[in-house]
């Protein structure tokens, strides 16, 4: 894509995120656009907001299980910012009137207490950064109409990031079996989903030594206090207004949302 294709992308998934308006497929807009071309288009809207104020908060992982993989004929996950006008409460109930057509995906998170090494990060690096693990709730919305997104789609639109709820809990990942972490998902009481950590590439942790090895091309490495979500261990459950959502994690603790 030319760079005047990039802005144009870039500028109908902002004006779709703040009117609330979903646009068709950019890969059906441009034929043309790849992994490379999308990367770009997020970057765009990542520096915008951070322009206006936001800061990066941390990272997301998406398609980090086998399933969405083959789903999206891809062999890797791929990513998005987290930023500083994302993160949730738990105490405060969320607008589901922000978004397009929210959802919600179960996941631990990886809270940094020292940056990450770039191109050759190691699972044990990882473990030996991580300050903490906490429960997590993601939200995720798109941008894209009905979620008909192909892989150049979600990336272009920061990995359909929307949001982050962080539970109370904070556990030394040394004290964890990240690889087999239960969570069972609940909505107003009544349990709608349950997973493992061990779908997210068997390991989450393996999920963000990739990260830090992949946004190391960009010439970005994985911060001290950065947050990473490494993907979500329960398919993604659609939000409607009143909703009541707690996760429970084994060894680990709960997390919830409300949405008004």
């Amino acid at each position: 894509m030319i760079d005047a294709s990039r802005r144009a992308a870039a500028d109908l998934l902002w004006n779709a995120e703040h009117d609330r308006t979903p646009v068709a497929p950019l890969t059906g807009t441009f034929p043309g656009m790849d992994v490379v071309d999308a990367y770009e288009i997020q970057l765009r809207n990542i520096r915008r907001r951070v322009a206006g104020g936001a800061s990066v908060r941390g990272h997301k992982v998406g398609l980090s299980s086998e399933v969405m993989q083959r789903m999206m004929g891809v062999d890797e996950p791929d990513y998005g910012h987290l930023l500083s006008d994302m993160v949730l409460s738990e105490q405060t109930p969320v607008d589901t009137a922000r978004y397009c057509c929210p959802r919600i995906e179960v996941e631990i998170g990886y809270v940094l207490g020292e940056a990450l090494s770039g191109e050759n990060c190691t699972e044990k690096d990882v473990i030996a950064a991580t300050e903490y693990i906490v429960p997590s709730i993601e939200l995720i919305d798109s941008r894209i109409t009905d979620w008909r997104i192909a892989l150049e789609d979600t990336i272009a639109d920061n990995a359909s990031s929307a949001g982050l709820v962080l539970g109370a809990a904070r556990v030394s990942p040394r004290d964890l079996d990240t690889a087999g972490i239960g969570a069972v998902l609940y909505r107003g009481g009544t349990e709608i989903a349950r997973g493992n950590t061990s779908a997210v590439l068997g390991d989450p942790t393996v999920a963000v030594a990739w990260l830090a090895r992949k946004v190391a091309a960009f010439g970005v490495r994985l911060e001290a206090g950065h947050v990473v979500l490494p993907g979500s261990c329960t398919a993604a459950v659609d939000v409607r207004p009143g909703d009541d959502f707690r996760a429970e994690f084994a060894g680990l603790g709960p997390v919830s949302v409300r949405f008004a």
